[in-house]
């Protein structure tokens, strides 16, 4: 059976001692959180060892928002799969929609990435989704299908047991518009079709695909109760500890 996971992405957000201070309040009123619930925090690079710290010996996971493409070398700036190993982060987010539209991450960029992340033992949760533009065209069903295929069909599925997948409705965030929770099931069931065909029935059904468009608490109950979506991939809200929470409280 597929888990419930509530991962808080703080992007390029608080100082390092700001996100222990963070991090400490998730710890503290993850209490209150049923047991089955997974949570998870993605920290900027420069937070990871501190905030491995506060986690240890807690439910709540860590993971870095990103990693190279390449193992080890004359890479400056990069950060590699063995480096957030030895911090401690246990998962790594990739493809997520701002490094595909600011970075210029493509579909064979990131079969490399979660390659490197799966052989280093890290867990990955692996976004994807459409724009505007495409879904205004109509072709939100394709893109995301498309972006599925190219990256996970690469895999098998004794791999998928570690990749969670993570829908953005790129159109939804910070545009005015808002995807309804309809709207984001049809996605989530189209991913978990894709899954099926290529893995199976029982692969797709045990895989966690997440929501990532603009999830606060007081939507959170109306998404969860969608029956393809399993949590969410948390952005603005997993700033207060209050709110975060909240949302892993709505299943």
């Amino acid at each position: 059976m597929r888990k419930n996971i509530v991962a808080g992405n703080w992007k390029m957000n608080t100082t390092v001692p700001e996100g222990v201070q963070l991090a400490k309040e998730v710890v503290e009123k993850s209490k209150e959180v049923p047991a089955e619930v997974g949570l998870i925090v993605a920290t900027p690079f420069t937070h990871l060892c501190p905030v491995a710290e506060v986690l240890k010996g807690t439910r709540v996971e860590l993971s870095a928002q990103n990693c190279a493409d390449k193992e080890k070398g004359a890479y400056t700036g990069e950060v590699s799969v063995g480096m957030l190993v030895s911090t401690g982060a246990k998962w790594t987010i990739l493809g997520h929609s701002e490094r595909r539209q600011y970075y210029g991450e493509n579909d064979s960029k990131l079969v490399d990435k979660v390659q490197l992340a799966l052989a280093a033992g890290l867990k990955v949760i692996l976004c994807v989704g459409e724009n505007l533009d495409e879904r205004e065209a109509g072709k939100h069903f394709d893109v995301v299908k498309t972006q599925t295929e190219n990256v996970l069909y690469h895999f098998t599925a004794e791999d998928m047991k570690n990749i969670v997948v993570a829908y953005e409705p790129v159109w939804a965030i910070g545009t005015g518009k808002t995807a309804t929770a309809e709207q984001a099931q049809e996605i989530h069931a189209c991913i978990r079709k894709v899954l099926a065909a290529k893995f199976g029935a029982q692969v797709a059904d045990d895989t966690t695909i997440l929501y990532g468009g603009s999830c606060k608490p007081s939507n959170a109950k109306e998404l969860f109760a969608q029956p393809d979506i399993d949590g969410g991939l948390i952005g603005g809200a997993a700033l207060k500890a209050d709110d975060f929470i909240g949302i892993a409280m709505s299943f």
